[in-house]
């Protein structure tokens, strides 16, 4: 009777722990399915484009200059012995601004009242020989030749005192010019030449800037020279007084580019006001007419697929996403400029390109699906069921 209900109860027990293991088998597979991750929701920001431009801004920073900018320098060559102005000093018409040694110049002159005093004899001379001559003619004891000569005596000398006086002239001029003086009222805005220097006749030695007129002075490269006509009016402000806007009128554009740079010379006049001083940093704002109308949208929304620029636009009924080939003008401060691909109403993804697909299904705030294609741009975040 025992050796037959031993085996029964190993078998009952063999039963319960197979029906055991099968119990947790089963309870670990619902508590993975519990336990199973839920979609990721990413969020994406969208942008309504907004209409085409037909003219886009453009932003250059110069220099405060004056209109009339002189580098003034001696006549005559000699060494500079005083230079009694500096930069920024203010000078009138007439103040002198540097001497040279003038020497020699005032002995130039001493020679030449020399000259120009024997000259007078040699007149005098000669008018006395004229007149013997005459009175020897009217006697007829002198020959017509013999007043003729002596006639010709005179006028010789006669030259010779006007040249005597022209040296003597001359002279007292370049006495004049070992003074440089101020032509106008203005500003010392250099100054290239020191005490003891030795110049040249007409070595720059002292730059003086008219401080009536002012302008800017900005570099422009060739694509955007067109921009700049003669007479536009410009908006021109100051690094150092931001609140403060002039209207500026072009008043001239270079008529070749500089060799080394390859930009234009565009120089804009400045109305008068006491903000504005010579030196200062102004930058000068305008717009230029594309002759095309163009789609900005931001950078981010940029990407690319077969290695062509492309967009994602959303749908607005489905609500899908979609790839669209995009043709790119240019990259500008605010984004990138489409020349082709887009239009005003489309809807594009404008962040969180990488986790597009096509048809990929996302959730628009109902404002944004269903807003007319003519409403101001607005961002607007869709969250993407993956």
């Amino acid at each position: 009777m025992f050796a037959q209900t031993r085996p029964f109860r190993r078998s009952r027990l063999a039963v319960g722990i197979l029906l055991a293991l099968s119990a947790a088998v089963l309870a670990g597979c619902t508590e993975e399915k519990a336990e199973a991750p839920a979609p990721v929701i990413r969020p994406v920001k969208v942008v309504e484009v907004a209409g085409s431009e037909g003219e886009r801004k453009l932003d250059y920073s110069g220099r405060i200059r004056a209109r009339s900018e002189m580098a003034l320098g001696f006549r005559v060559p000699g060494k500079i012995t005083e230079r009694p102005v500096n930069i920024g000093d203010r000078v009138k018409a007439g103040d002198v601004l540097a001497r040279i040694d003038p020497t020699d110049y005032r002995l130039s002159v001493e020679t030449a009242k020399a000259n120009l005093a024997a000259a007078e004899r040699q007149v005098e001379t000669a008018q006395s020989a004229e007149r013997r001559a005459r009175d020897l003619f009217n006697k007829n004891v002198a020959s017509k030749s013999q007043l003729e000569e002596a006639e010709n005596g005179v006028s010789q000398a006669a030259s010779l005192r006007d040249s005597a006086r022209s040296s003597l002239a001359q002279a007292e001029n370049q006495v004049r010019y070992t003074d440089l003086t101020a032509v106008e009222d203005g500003i010392v805005t250099a100054t290239q030449g020191e005490q003891g220097l030795v110049v040249a006749a007409g070595t720059p030695v002292v730059t003086v800037a008219r401080d009536s007129e002012k302008e800017v002075q900005i570099a422009v490269p060739e694509t955007e020279v067109s921009a700049f006509t003669v007479g536009k009016d410009v908006t021109v402000g100051l690094w150092s007084d931001r609140g403060l806007r002039l209207k500026g009128k072009v008043r001239e554009v270079a008529g070749s580019a500089d060799p080394t740079s390859r930009t234009f010379d565009v120089r804009i006049s400045l109305p008068e006001n006491d903000r504005v001083l010579l030196g200062m940093t102004a930058f000068v704002e305008t717009t230029a007419n594309e002759g095309q109308d163009f789609i900005t949208i931001p950078l981010t929304a940029l990407a690319e697929k077969d290695k062509k620029p492309i967009v994602w636009t959303v749908a607005r009924e489905s609500e899908t996403v979609h790839a669209r080939p995009v043709e790119v003008a240019e990259f500008a401060d605010k984004g990138v400029r489409i020349a082709s691909g887009l239009k005003p109403g489309d809807l594009v993804v404008a962040a969180g390109t990488q986790f597009m697909s096509e048809n990929l299904q996302v959730k628009l705030d109902p404002e944004i699906r269903d807003a007319a294609a003519a409403t101001p741009p607005a961002d607007a975040t869709a969250s993407i069921q993956r």
